[in-house]
């Protein structure tokens, strides 16, 4: 996903919030959408389900890199060589990034694993969620994101902006600057790491206003996080649940109206009636 997402960032123009750099849930697995080249496009999908990373260009062009146990390094030189193939060339800074302990794409011979079950399980969720996710968002019709997914931090994500400016964050990294350039409202599904090992969904606004951690919200299973700043609904809860979407709908909805309302969003006009 990082080599993926980076040739993105690399050629794609900058669009508000780092929209330009995601990639996105396909019929098969992920996909960068249509890349700009030159006078040419061309197009990254991972295929999940036939195993295989697959290179498409306008003019006709494809090539594919087999998704199989092997070192990052051994297919971070895999992918660039079959871009070349079909007269792309692109540097990328190959350092990941948003994760704990990166190591060089071109000198990671420490992780090799690739667990086909798994990886079509994440998928899945992911794919499934973004078709959730999609529902809620067309409940709204001021701006809004797609439902798109951030390969630095790997989580599926759907924004909502009330359409005011925000306070620049402190400290203003280069990334939270467009990022939050604006007030959002943010729902989304991610696997956790060591500050929460499980897969969970999250809800959070920023700027978030006085009280939102406090809200009434009665979703089952959700609760506020202290440290993450944010709403939070376990996966295995989605697992348990007798209607999982439901329940899903239900977290990011309430979840929302909390934020829009303490915040003083103008919900009138950004609401679908």
């Amino acid at each position: 996903m990082q080599v993926i997402g980076k040739i993105k960032l690399a050629l794609a123009p900058l669009i508000n919030h780092w929209w330009n750099v995601a990639l996105h849930p396909s019929a098969r697995g992920f996909t960068t959408g249509m890349i700009p080249y030159g006078d040419r496009w061309f197009e990254i999908e991972l295929d999940v389900v036939d195993d295989g990373l697959l290179i498409k260009t306008s003019d006709g062009g494809a090539r594919g890199v087999r998704l199989e146990p092997r070192s990052v390094a051994e297919f971070y030189a895999s992918t660039m060589s079959a871009l070349r193939s079909v007269g792309i060339e692109v540097q990328i800074w190959p350092v990941p990034v948003e994760i704990e302990d990166p190591i060089r794409l071109d000198r990671d011979d420490q992780h090799r694993a690739y667990d086909k079950r798994y990886v079509v399980r994440c998928w899945q969720i992911i794919a499934m969620s973004a078709e959730i996710f999609q529902e809620f968002q067309a409940r709204f019709v001021g701006k809004a994101s797609p439902v798109q997914f951030f390969w630095g931090t790997f989580d599926l994500a759907a924004s909502r902006f009330s359409g005011r400016r925000a306070p620049e964050p402190l400290p203003a990294h280069i990334i939270e600057r467009e990022a939050y350039s604006h007030e959002v409202h943010s729902v989304g599904w991610w696997p956790g790491d060591s500050r929460l090992e499980t897969a969970t969904y999250y809800s959070y606004i920023a700027p978030e206003p006085a009280g939102y951690g406090k809200a009434s919200i009665s979703t089952p299973g959700a609760y506020y996080h202290e440290q993450l700043r944010g709403y939070y609904l376990h996966y295995d809860e989605l697992r348990r649940a007798r209607d999982p979407e439901a329940l899903l709908l239900d977290f990011c909805q309430q979840t929302y109206e909390a934020a829009a309302d303490l915040a003083r969003w103008n919900r009138a006009e950004l609401e679908r009636a």
